[in-house]
């Protein structure tokens, strides 16, 4: 199988940010809007049951990447840089209203590196950046380069990591139609380069899993030179796919940021 690229994905008679997010009508009623972005290979199903334990005054938006969960049709991207231009671009009219961003492992790059890139572009900042499972972005990939890996060894990596489920792994069809987008998703980490650029004004929460070995506690700290904000190092029960299991303790994460009455930032 191969996998094509693109510099962002085609044009739609529907408003751009609706490919994002699911067609889904915003909550005017809501105070917070959290963009949610999902791990390599994941999908916007992975926060399919957020919106239910959520504080009431936040709207759960998560993110459908191209080539992912119900876009699986389209093209996914190889590479962050055109990921995030696409964001910036079609996101950019739901964004007049206080929203914050949360990411997991791979989605936690891409929602660092879309706040930076709403600032040069002179769009509004998140009131509130949750980062889950990722690493501080100037530390080195030193795994392998999966997205030129096998289809056995991109399972074994899968079978290591833990957080997904072995009836899945088994299924090989299944398998056939996920590995495309697995090796997509790897080659865009792979591939990323940090660049120095001044912090952000945002403050964060960074949220690690207490026995993860793919991203472990150490690797969080540096988070904190990124943003003039402060940052919140919350470790959690479980490895790097704690998020399935501690949505309790992530939502009251998110409660404590983002107060009923909060005011965004706008810098």
């Amino acid at each position: 199988m191969t996998t094509r690229t693109h510099d962002r994905p085609p044009a739609g008679p529907e408003r751009p940010a609706r490919r994002w997010l699911g067609g889904r009508t915003p909550d005017p009623g809501a105070a917070f809007r959290l963009y949610c972005f999902p791990c390599a290979g994941g999908s916007a199903a992975m926060y399919r049951s957020w919106q239910e334990r959520a504080p009431s005054h936040v709207e759960v938006r998560p993110v459908e990447l191209p080539g992912h969960g119900r876009r699986l049709g389209e093209d996914p991207f190889l590479g962050l840089p055109p990921l995030v231009r696409a964001l910036t671009e079609d996101l950019a009219g739901e964004l007049h209203r206080p929203f914050a961003l949360f990411g997991h492992s791979m989605g936690g790059l891409i929602a660092f590196e879309l706040a930076r890139a709403l600032r040069e572009r002179g769009l509004p900042q998140p009131a509130h950046l949750f980062l889950a499972a990722t690493a501080s972005p100037e530390r080195k990939v030193t795994r392998t380069a999966l997205h030129a890996a096998s289809d056995e060894e991109v399972l074994d990596e899968l079978r290591a990591m833990g957080g997904t489920p072995r009836e899945l792994l088994d299924d090989r069809e299944l398998m056939d139609l996920a590995i495309p987008t697995l090796r997509a998703d790897y080659a865009l980490l792979h591939t990323y380069e940090y660049r120095e650029k001044p912090p952000l004004p945002v403050p964060f929460t960074v949220l690690g899993g207490a026995a993860d070995t793919i991203t472990p506690p150490t690797s969080l700290p540096g988070w904190r030179r990124h943003t003039t904000g402060g940052t919140d190092l919350r470790t959690l029960p479980g490895g790097h796919f704690f998020v399935q299991d501690t949505v309790p303790e992530i939502m009251a994460a998110v409660r404590a940021a983002l107060p009923v009455h909060g005011p965004s930032v706008t810098g």
